[in-house]
């Protein structure tokens, strides 16, 4: 890459609100190893939900969370992560089950999770609307994806993930 084209992209980087969420090959801060955080805290929180919520996914929907871990590990390209998350959305549209629909966009946003870190915070936000409509404990869900946030991600990384949701003001959507 050009140096023009390296400062323009360090400019634009700069300028976006998502700039903290921005990998460093693309002239952000984010390192791959807080990247692959990110992205395992999704995937950590999925599983959790589909085990409290004891819900099964179908192959497509397992298809989709395998193409994450394998991201995770390096061992599939972004690309294909940015095609299987087209996929779980593409199975949320199709089903009328409203608890399964927000899995199934959580699993969408994991993945995607891949090309833009910052939708490791979408997946968490589907799955707190879908532990919602189940009627289960949302504090005690929220409480735990903190923790197990905290627990893997740096704590300025952490603070800013809390910082990127209250903007989105993900609390008042769920």
């Amino acid at each position: 890459m050009s140096t023009k084209k390296l400062i323009i992209l360090q400019r634009k980087a700069k300028k976006s609100s998502r700039y903290y969420f921005i990998a460093k090959n693309r002239s952000g801060p984010l390192t791959k190893k807080n990247h692959i955080k990110l992205i395992t805290w999704a995937i950590k929180c999925v599983k959790h939900t589909l085990f409290k919520l004891n819900i099964k996914i179908n192959l497509k929907l397992k298809y989709v969370l395998y193409t994450a871990t394998k991201w995770k590990i390096g061992k599939t390209s972004t690309s294909k992560a940015m095609n299987a998350s087209l996929i779980a959305h593409k199975v949320a549209r199709q089903t009328k089950n409203l608890v399964y629909k927000s899995i199934a966009r959580a699993i969408g946003q994991t993945v995607a999770t891949a090309h833009f870190a910052d939708h490791s915070l979408g997946a968490t936000f589907y799955l707190l609307k879908a532990i919602k409509l189940n009627n289960k404990n949302l504090e005690n869900e929220k409480k735990w994806q903190t923790k197990t946030l905290q627990a893997l991600l740096p704590f300025y990384m952490a603070k800013i993930a809390k910082t990127t949701w209250k903007k989105k003001k993900f609390d008042k959507r769920i």
